[in-house]
């Protein structure tokens, strides 16, 4: 059974992350959101900026860990958690390797491409020289419709 308490705090850090993911529908982005918790408090929020910005790397979760590093003045984030609202990508969860976080919690699994656990895992490869903790499945529902919302209209033309 899991700590009602801990639940409490990646569901209200999975809804900052649901608001970012909203934002990026303003300018075209694939609604993806993210933030950086430190000490239970929301230190960083992005979304997704590769259409707006044409930067390939643009993603929610490398922009949240470029700001919360930012915010602490160190690269190093330990302690931190990156609440996403889709399991990260190779580079997403690498970017969090390498921020050096306590963990990873998402919502939607990302069956072609997530490296959380879906497709690979690279929190807990031990080549690695870190490892993070993953809590899978936070609101999934909730940020799978947004981007089962969003694909689905692209596909019939809607806005």
């Amino acid at each position: 059974m899991s700590d009602p308490v801990v639940t409490d705090v990646w569901d209200a850090a999975m809804e900052v992350a649901l608001a970012e993911a909203r934002a990026a529908l303003d300018h075209g982005d694939v609604p993806i959101g993210a933030a950086v918790v430190i000490d239970g408090q929301v230190v960083a929020r992005r979304h997704n900026e590769r259409e707006r910005s044409g930067d390939p790397t643009a993603h929610a979760e490398v922009l949240a860990l470029r700001d919360a590093a930012a915010a602490v003045g160190s690269w190093r984030l330990d302690g931190a958690t990156l609440v996403v609202t889709l399991e990260p990508c190779a580079m997403c969860a690498g970017a969090a390797v390498n921020a050096r976080v306590e963990r990873v919690v998402f919502g939607a699994r990302n069956m072609e491409a997530g490296a959380c656990g879906s497709l690979l895992h690279l929190g807990v490869d031990p080549r690695l020289n870190h490892e993070f903790a993953t809590i899978a499945d936070v609101r999934a529902v909730e940020c799978a419709a947004l981007l089962t919302t969003f694909f689905g209209e692209r596909r019939t033309g809607g806005d």
